[in-house]
């Protein structure tokens, strides 16, 4: 994306506010002598020990989480912690204060369970975080008063957001894994099509050049050699194009793809002249070694990889001045890039964006020919897409 995201910095404030809450918890428990110890001493270590695990558990970088701390463990483990807290101070009859940061930790730690625990255990990780969170009062005021129904409501009303928040999330995710695994699979749809095409037109050849070759076993058998010699040849790229492409078609049973056209590497100078216009010149540079010989579904996809960033440059870069696409040998592999000089600006409406899933679509079809394919920004301005096909010369 060409847009900036501030992901980032909205994540950096977040965990400065929480580590901010937890602070106030901690002088809470020091000035006001909550936490105490056997001989009358106020002491902040029960507090501090309480948020210590309640950070760990949402803070701890997600690459370098042990495989046996989930998010149901992450969650589940400080709920029951600050449960046994709220009880023991009841039972030693000893006020203890709550602050912000255990409430916010909690609050983060319900987020973790709806949105990330498996879904048989969202439900229940996700009860005893709300348990934990409308206990927190009984420490201080007592049981059943006023002050715990009031939290009690506060409380529910904090966990339906925190809640809703993530179930929204979750059902965002789920629907964007769908979008892209229907992507996938209409792209291997496409292969599919594109696959028939290749053998039937191999295979056309050698019906032709067999009927060819039977005429001429009579008249001229003597040169009957370069017609074998073309079935062969025919025969051998039908069955390499068969086995490049037929490992990704794992899905059957699909409905009526969409045939679109294959195109081919001298369809790529006709798809350039047509996009070019009077505020956008399109260069097309095409290396001399670059020669028509490749495989057939390796110059569909070469095509379909320019389709692709043109049509993107005209959604998301329509202030882009010159075009540059280039085809060239790159030690024997094909490489094919697309690269602009344009800032991100574009006429088009919202709606005419696209849903974002065309490079998820092309990488499929790039990388099931054993290709690498790059998208991104082109140093200070631009952006470039950049495809390579593996060597397909003997």
């Amino acid at each position: 994306m060409r847009s900036f995201s501030p992901r980032g910095c909205v994540g950096g404030f977040a965990v400065g506010l929480l580590l901010a809450a937890c602070v106030v918890d901690v002088l809470y428990a020091g000035a006001d002598g909550t936490s105490v110890l056997p001989m009358g001493r106020p002491s902040v270590w029960p507090t501090l020990t309480v948020l210590l695990v309640g950070l760990a558990a949402v803070l701890w970088p997600a690459g370098r989480r042990p495989e046996w701390l989930t998010p149901q463990v992450r969650t589940a483990a400080f709920a029951l912690v600050s449960i046994l807290y709220t009880a023991g101070a009841v039972a030693a009859g000893v006020d203890n204060l709550y602050g912000p940061g255990e409430v916010l930790i909690l609050l983060c730690l319900l987020f973790v369970a709806v949105r990330h625990c498996p879904p048989r255990w969202a439900w229940g990780c996700g009860a005893v975080a709300v348990t934990a969170l409308l206990l927190l009062p009984v420490r201080y005021v007592g049981p059943l008063d006023s002050g715990v129904l009031g939290f009690m409501v506060v409380g529910l009303v904090l966990v339906g957001l925190f809640a809703g928040l993530a179930v929204y999330l979750r059902t965002m995710d789920y629907r964007r894994a769908l979008a892209v695994s229907e992507t996938r699979r209409g792209e291997r749809v496409a292969i599919a099509a594109d696959l028939h095409d290749f053998v039937a037109h191999h295979v056309t050849g050698i019906l032709v050049q067999t009927q060819m070759a039977r005429m001429m076993a009579q008249t001229q058998p003597q040169d009957l050699d370069p017609v074998l010699a073309g079935i062969e040849r025919a025969a051998t790229e039908a069955l390499a194009s068969m086995r490049r492409t037929v490992g990704v078609l794992r899905d059957t049973g699909s409905e009526a793809a969409d045939h679109r056209p294959v195109g081919d590497l001298a369809g790529i100078t006709e798809l350039t002249n047509a996009f070019a216009s009077p505020v956008q010149q399109v260069t097309l540079r095409r290396d001399p070694t670059v020669s028509d010989d490749i495989p057939h579904e390796v110059q569909a996809a070469a095509f379909r990889v320019v389709q692709e960033a043109l049509t993107n440059i005209r959604r998301h870069a329509a202030d882009a001045a010159h075009i540059e696409v280039n085809l060239r040998d790159d030690a024997g592999r094909l490489a094919v890039s697309v690269a602009d000089d344009g800032h991100g600006g574009t006429q088009l409406p919202a709606a005419a964006h696209g849903g974002g899933f065309g490079l998820v679509g092309l990488k499929e079809r790039v990388t099931a020919l054993g290709g690498e394919l790059h998208a991104g920004p082109r140093g200070a301005v631009g952006w470039e897409v950049r495809a390579v096909f593996p060597a397909w010369k003997a």
